[in-house]
Parts: C-alpha cells; sequence; structure tokens
C-alpha cells in the first residue's frame, strides 16, 4: 500500500472496479454511504489496493487481487481479513475491518473493505528525506518494537490457532515458493535452485510458532509523524510459522552498508538516523530473548524467497495484471534486481565469493 493516488472519478471506469456493483453491494452491507469515488493506490507489486471516498466524506480501502490468472493459493482475501479482524484490541496496530465480499458476481473477485488510516508510509528515498532523523531513529524503534508485539500474539486466544500449520514452517515456504517460481519464471536461473536445496540441507531448529507476517517492513506500514507505526499493511503473506523468518526479512529490506543498494527500502534506511541492520537484529534479539546465530540462515532465506516473489511481480507486469498505475515500474531494472537477489542469499549461505 502507499500514498499515490492515481485520479478517477466516479464517473469514469476503473479497472479492478465494476463500480455499480461494488456500490451497491457497500450500500447494503457496510455503513459507507454511496455515492462512491474510487482511486487506484499506485504502486502496490500484489494485490490491487483502492481508496473509496464516500457521500458523507469519509475515507476507506478496498483490496482485491490484480487482474487476471492468478496462481493457486495467492491473493486470498478472506485470509488478509481474518487475520487483522483477529488483531484487533492487540497491541499490534491494524487497520478496522469494515466488510468482506466473497460473491463473485459482484467485482469478479473476492474483495474487503477497511478503514482509512491516516499516517504516511516511507516507500522511497524522497519520504525518507523529509523526516528527521530522530524521526527516522524512533521508526527503527517502532518497527522492532511492532514485530516484538505481533510475535507475543497468543495464538490460540485471538481465534488462530487453526490459521495454518504450526510446524514445518520453512518446509512449507521452500515447497510454496519453489513452485511458484516454477509458474511464473520468465527465464532460467540455475541458482535459485541451488539455494534452495542448501536452505533445506541446513535449516536451523525451529523457533516456537508465532504469527508471522511474511513481508514485514517500513514500506509496509503506515507510520505516524512522530515515528510510530500507526498500522501494519498488506497480510498477503500472513500464516503460522517462524519468527526468525520475519526478522530475516525486515532486515533483508533493511540498509547494509556492506551491500551495494537495490533501490525501495535500502536505499531510504540509508538515511541518517535509521539505524543499521545488524542494530536492528539486536535490539530484537534483546527484546525476545534470542539468539542471532541463525540470523545470517533466515537473511538467505529472505532474500531466495523475495527472488521468487518478485519473479512473479515481473510475469505479472509483463501480462498486464495490475492494471494501469501512474507509477512507472523499471521492468529491466527490476528484472535485474532478482538475480542479485538471489545471489545475495548464496553469499550469506557461503555459497559464492564475497
Amino acid at each position: 500500500m502507499t500514498h499515490l493516488l492515481t485520479e478517477q472519478d466516479n464517473m469514469t471506469p476503473i479497472e479492478g472496479i465494476d463500480i455499480p456493483k461494488v456500490t451497491a453491494w457497500l450500500a447494503q452491507h457496510t455503513e459507507i454511504n454511496a455515492p462512491l469515488q474510487f482511486r487506484l493506490i499506485a504502486g502496490g507489486r500484489s494485490n490491487m489496493t483502492f481508496t473509496v471516498s464516500d457521500a458523507v466524506g469519509r475515507r476507506f480501502v478496498l483490496r482485491r487481487p490484480p487482474l487476471g490468472h492468478l496462481l493457486p493459493s495467492a491473493h486470498d482475501m478472506a485470509r488478509e481479513h481474518r487475520l487483522m479482524a483477529s488483531l484487533a484490541g492487540t497491541a499490534v496496530p491494524v487497520p478496522e475491518m469494515v466488510g468482506l465480499c466473497q460473491d463473485t458476481t459482484v467485482n469478479g473477485r473476492d474483495f474487503y473493505v477497511m478503514r482509512f488510516l491516516d499516517g504516511v508510509v516511507v516507500r522511497d528515498i524522497d519520504a525518507g528525506r523529509s523526516l528527521t532523523e530522530a524521526v527516522r531513529a524512533q521508526m527503527s524503534h517502532a518497527l522492532i518494537d511492532t514485530l516484538c508485539a505481533l510475535h507475543r500474539v497468543d495464538i490460540d486466544a485471538v481465534g488462530l490457532g487453526n490459521f495454518a500449520k504450526r510446524e514445518g514452517y520453512i518446509e512449507r515456504q521452500l515447497k510454496r515458493w519453489s513452485g511458484q517460481w516454477e509458474q511464473s519464471k520468465t527465464r532460467d536461473l540455475p541458482l535459485i535452485d541451488v539455494v534452495r536445496n542448501a536452505l533445506g540441507e541446513r535449516m536451523p531448529t525451529p523457533s516456537k510458532a508465532t504469527i508471522a507476517h511474511g513481508d514485514y517492513r517500513l514500506s509496509n506500514c503506515m507510520m505516524n509523524l512522530d515515528g510510530s507505526v500507526a498500522g501494519v499493511l498488506d497480510w498477503e503473506l500472513c500464516t503460522l510459522g517462524e519468527p526468525m523468518a520475519d526478522l530475516g526479512g525486515l532486515l533483508g529490506y533493511w540498509h547494509d552498508p556492506e551491500t551495494p543498494s537495490e533501490g525501495g527500502d535500502p536505499l531510504t534506511t540509508g538515511l541518517p538516523g535509521f539505524l543499521s541492520a545488524d542494530e536492528m537484529a539486536g535490539l530484537y534479539a534483546q527484546a525476545m530473548g534470542v539468539s542471532l546465530q541463525t540470523v545470517d540462515y533466515y537473511r538467505a532465506f529472505a532474500q531466495w524467497r523475495l527472488a521468487c516473489i518478485g519473479e512473479g511481480v515481473y510475469a505479472r507486469y509483463l501480462g498486464g495484471q495490475q492494471g494501469s498505475q501512474d507509477e512507472q515500474l523499471d521492468l529491466d531494472k527490476y528484472k535485474a534486481s532478482i538475480p542479485r537477489r538471489v545471489e545475495a542469499a548464496a553469499r550469506l549461505l557461503g555459497l559464492a565469493a564475497n
């Protein structure tokens, strides 16, 4: 989710929204008052996200899967909705859910609606530069505090005991993303399989299962201007499993002075005030009482998985499944970033020279 909005009015057709049917459904099943205005939030790499403005000036957010063919088990709107609804009232800040539509005659795909959160999404270096160093430092601490809060949630107490399997997280992830790589790949990349095999052979002893966000990072959180987290967003990949994988994923997007920046979060979090990746890991370890001996394994896993996910995103953009967005993705640059992530994973596992 981002703060960039395409300019659409409520009379203009918009890809991904059947305006009359969606308006009628929302008017009947939620507190939202027609007529409505829909605007695509540009920059989403997976699910499509829209703001919805109603007749009395309130704003909401609607999420739906991308256009066209979908890979099996991907883009499950009901799963995202259930997870955030279950976290309401916990120490994890999430948007308030408003409605879930699973009647595909309404809009072709499931969708859900939640309340709009005010704040800033620090998704590029310009947004980062607008913040003071003190706020950047506070954001670093708040991200770790919120991740710890998520991993402390009692799964059974919030009704998520049957949300997913608790055991075999890494095995399940390796199988899932290997399969999706094969279904969406646009080129051969043998190192993908080499890294996957190494990850399978070197799995550490698992931690106690927690809620695992699956894509926790700065640009997937709505931040307050004081540096606190207003809401954690983009729960599409959430499951139950290994908390260290969330930490590895956060670090996979974080600035590392030893590694050339790939853009996005890493470029932003290299600004003065943001903590280093090692400092972030240390804060988590201290707060949760865990060892960081396996952190390089989970950083490698994160880079490998991000490469598999990235190939799917690249394939969807090639196929026009993300809709017409004002934000232009440099497809050549994005394509080139995928093998670099696999190479980073290999280095972290000692499979390639530093």
